[in-house]
């Protein structure tokens, strides 16, 4: 069983800046592809980042490009999300995803990971 546990949440101006980083448990952190998620409300859940298992490959969805970066230190069983030039409609709920099963179906769907944090929320003032 991996456990994910999501911290840094806050409220921000735009324009600034926010880290949020995710703990896991368990001994095979190396071995998972990682991701963040993000659900605003009455909006779908969106992916936002992923990262291969040992952090060679990121991949990030269209509306974070160029303004996040997603990083991993399997030693400390960490991801982290830094968030930077934030706008408004960044406010959401931000999950942290680990996928302990290859699938190789995907990377951006909710159905490609098995595993979720409970979610820290990000609110960006205007």
């Amino acid at each position: 069983q991996v456990q994910l546990v999501e911290s840094g949440g806050g409220l921000v101006q735009a324009g600034g800046s926010l880290r949020l980083s995710c703990a896991a448990s368990g001994r095979a952190f190396s071995s998972y592809r990682m991701g963040w998620f993000r659900q605003a409300p009455g909006k779908e859940r969106e992916f936002v980042a992923a990262i291969s298992r040992y952090g060679s490959s990121t991949y990030y969805g269209d509306s974070v490009k160029d303004r996040f970066t997603i990083s991993r230190d399997n030693a400390k069983n960490t991801v982290v999300l830094k968030m930077n030039s934030l706008k408004p409609e960044d406010t959401a709920v931000y999950y942290c995803a680990a996928e302990t099963v290859a699938t190789m179906k995907g990377i951006t769907a909710r159905d490609d990971y098995d595993y979720w944090g409970q979610g820290t929320l990000v609110t960006v003032t205007s």
